[in-house]
């Protein structure tokens, strides 16, 4: 499979307006971005760490994704996503290897990128997103 770089690493919080001024006023990073991914369900916060992200998820529905994992675990590191060329076959590659798949084909994700999940229950509990930049 051979992902490039993570991309970035997901951080569900109960709120982006509570949470965005510790990364900022004690970590010292910038929020460069707030974007709404209405098909998952969030409102993401993106921040740089070198050639990593940090993104934060503040579920818009308590019964998406983000909100059930909140219920169920509390806010912390909610996934790894790993930056990927040609995602459709490295889905199809990682199907063939007996890996289940929250997504068999590539969606919208925030900042434009297509992605899918591979389901934690074949990745040793860690939700893995694979993330291709459809303009690369």
């Amino acid at each position: 499979m051979k992902p490039t770089h993570i991309e970035h690493l997901g951080i569900a919080v109960k709120s982006l307006e509570t949470a965005i001024p510790y990364y900022e006023n004690v970590l010292g990073l910038t929020c460069y971005a707030v974007e709404e991914v209405p098909e998952q369900k969030v409102k993401t916060a993106f921040f740089k760490v070198g050639q990593t992200k940090l993104e934060l998820l503040e579920s818009t529905d308590p019964e998406g994704p983000v909100g059930k994992f909140i219920e169920k675990k509390g806010e912390g590191v909610h996934h790894v996503a790993f930056a990927v060329e040609n995602l459709q076959a490295k889905l199809d590659l990682a199907a063939e290897r007996g890996i289940a798949l929250i997504d068999k084909q590539p969606r919208k994700g925030a900042e434009g990128l297509n992605i899918a999940f591979l389901h934690p229950k074949s990745t040793f509990g860690v939700l893995t997103e694979l993330c291709e930049d459809p303009n690369k």
